[in-house]
């Protein structure tokens, strides 16, 4: 599923235009990119948790060459789906 079929399902499942739908999904999606973006916690009950997590830095290789290739440190989003995602 990707994002125009989430409008299309918001569109007819809440009765509005796409217009509208496109203009709520974009909303809700911007609302959670600047939570993650300042480090909160998206919990959404039901469903799961996003949470910014600080990221090591490392070592990793170049599959190509075979090369070492420093990975700097930084932060990362992890997901953890919640009970009724994982029962279905």
């Amino acid at each position: 599923m990707i994002k125009a079929d989430i409008i299309n399902e918001v569109s007819r499942i809440a009765d509005i235009t796409r217009v509208k739908a496109v203009i709520a999904v974009e909303a809700v999606l911007d609302a959670m990119k600047e939570s993650m973006r300042r480090g909160n916690r998206i919990e959404l009950r039901g469903f799961g948790v996003f949470q910014v997590k600080p990221r090591k830095k490392g070592l990793g290789r170049n599959p190509r060459t075979g090369t070492e290739v420093k990975i700097p440190p930084g932060k990362t989003i992890r997901f953890k789906p919640g009970k009724n995602l994982r029962n279905l």
